[in-house]
């Protein structure tokens, strides 16, 4: 485990804004109308195809802190190579999916950077009638404990899972590893396509260290409103004061 999960948190960090956006200038328009109420953003699949990593080295450059969610899963050797280019990058997590040898990868790829390397367990938009179509023969809750395991060993820095997961898995993996949650929706908030959600003061409370969080904020008619909001939540869950 790398150093620095309380000293994060300590600055409002617990809340990573996910730009889940088509092309570089709708994200940049939103971090602009987000201001320095958030320092953590989330880079996915859709803006990473869409022409985002140019994007991902100004955020760090202007010493955001970003979270790359590419879910890597190929070959031992490509994910490994895959996680050294990240880590010159200067992202401060990476996903891979929770498979032994793919974690195992990725702990080497990242070796000794600040890179942090975190397992998707499973998806929030499953349930247990998704697993069984997709033919495994565990429900949600008996694969998220069997990944924990399997990312303990394997050395990785922390788990993406589902709030509905979180108090189980943090007795499963401790009190130093990292878990990292969306599907957070605030009281009142559409679930949308997500399946297993839970409020931002319930998840921290469940024992998250980060929490994701998407249209709840970038979908907002006061988007920057609606991030303070949340960072009071957080901050409140955490018995502390917050200022924005």
């Amino acid at each position: 485990m790398k150093p620095g999960k309380l000293a994060e948190q300590d600055r409002g960090e617990a809340l990573i804004v996910a730009l889940d956006f088509a092309t570089p200038e709708e994200a940049r328009r939103m971090i602009a109308t987000l201001g320095e109420s958030v320092s953590f953003y989330k880079i996915g699949m859709e803006l990473a195809y869409g022409g985002g990593l140019p994007l991902a080295r100004d955020l760090i450059d202007a010493g955001k802190k970003l979270f790359l969610d590419l879910k890597l899963h190929d070959i031992p050797t490509t994910v490994e190579k895959a996680c050294a280019n990240v880590a010159r990058l200067g992202a401060a997590f990476l996903t891979v999916h929770a498979y032994p040898q793919t974690m195992a990868a990725a702990v080497r790829g990242a070796s000794s950077s600040g890179l942090r390397i975190l397992g998707v367990t499973v998806m929030t938009s499953y349930d247990d009638d998704d697993l069984t179509e997709a033919g495994y023969a565990f429900g949600v809750s008996e694969l998220v404990a069997l990944r924990a395991r399997q990312a303990r060993l394997a050395g990785v820095d922390g788990l993406i899972l589902s709030a509905r997961e979180l108090e189980a898995t943090r007795r499963e993996v401790g009190p130093d590893f990292l878990l990292v949650t969306p599907g957070i929706r605030p009281e009142g908030a559409p679930a949308g396509d997500q399946k297993r959600t839970m409020t931002p003061r319930e998840a921290i409370g469940a024992g998250a260290d980060y929490l994701v969080v998407g249209r709840p904020i970038t979908g907002a008619a006061d988007p920057r409103a609606a991030a303070e909001a949340i960072l009071a939540d957080i901050a409140a869950a955490q018995g502390r004061a917050i200022v924005i």
